[in-house]
């Protein structure tokens, strides 16, 4: 075996991704699989999960890798949605080795038309469902888990959750900064159980809730423009990082935040003292 497979196959993991079939949830499960493992995307849309899942499995046949994809309905918004979810995934599984709580929304609005409903209809998705999904699916994950391989929660967060960044998203900020805090406790509280918490934090992807920004290549351009290095995320940003956190590799990983995010969180604004400094 090479030290490359040691540290980052997924062979034989069984992992679920929550809103898989779009955006940066796909680009999460297309990784995840084409590290050989077995991975369940679930979203509202059961018949979208299943052609994507047919999709991913296509590409890792012509890719020679090891993992497939399954797909169907699943809905974290409400109680019922997130019960039903666990039940289907403790119904096709006896473990579950990694669990990825992509599934999200956001709204957008100046403030002063900002509507009292954005609120809760954000956060029952992005912060109560995560949570609720999560809890019921810790008897699955402590299956899965061994002081040597961990059980693996990876949550959704967003650079908008790190810096003061609202560009009319508020609800959707302050979800995310719950997030990650929430993945901070979570990691600090399940950590004897051997269960790993870790969040993404990303930037600017391409992706059906970016796309009145990312849509076209001009828009893109125009973007990156505001990213530190110049460009827009790419599904290999996502994939392996996902690897990583979710392989052997990143066994001694938990409470991490992990800026994907082109070094956005790092900017300050201006340099206060450089130009007084030349007068």
């Amino acid at each position: 075996m090479s030290i490359f497979e040691r540290l980052f196959s997924l062979e034989g993991k069984t992992a679920l991704v929550t809103g898989g079939a779009t955006g940066i949830g796909r680009m999460i499960a297309t990784g995840l699989v084409m590290a050989g493992a077995n991975v369940m995307i679930a979203s509202r849309k059961a018949e979208d999960c299943v052609k994507v899942a047919e999709e991913i499995n296509a590409e890792a046949k012509a890719s020679g890798a090891k993992g497939q994809a399954t797909g169907f309905g699943g809905n974290v918004a409400n109680e019922e949605g997130v019960n039903a979810l666990a039940k289907e995934v403790s119904d096709r599984t006896d473990k579950l080795d990694i669990l990825f709580n992509n599934a999200g929304t956001s709204w957008g609005a100046p403030i002063e038309d900002f509507p009292y409903a954005a609120w809760s209809r954000v956060l029952d998705l992005n912060v109560t469902g995560l949570f609720n999904l999560t809890k019921l699916l810790l008897p699955l994950l402590d299956k899965a888990a061994s002081p040597d391989s961990p059980a693996r929660v990876v949550n959704l967060g967003s650079v908008m959750g790190t810096a003061a960044l609202g560009d009319g998203a508020y609800s959707y900020s302050a979800s995310k900064a719950a997030v990650h805090h929430l993945t901070r406790i979570l990691g600090k509280e399940l950590a004897h159980r051997h269960i790993t918490f870790n969040a993404f934090a990303p930037g600017p992807f391409p992706s059906k809730m970016t796309a009145h920004a990312t849509a076209t290549a001009d828009q893109r351009e125009v973007v990156a423009k505001s990213v530190p290095l110049g460009r827009v995320g790419t599904p290999d940003d996502i994939a392996a990082a996902a690897i990583y956190l979710c392989s052997h590799g990143g066994s001694y990983v938990t409470g991490c935040i992990l800026p994907l995010d082109g070094g956005i969180h790092v900017m300050s604004g201006p340099n206060l003292f450089d130009e007084a400094s030349k007068v």
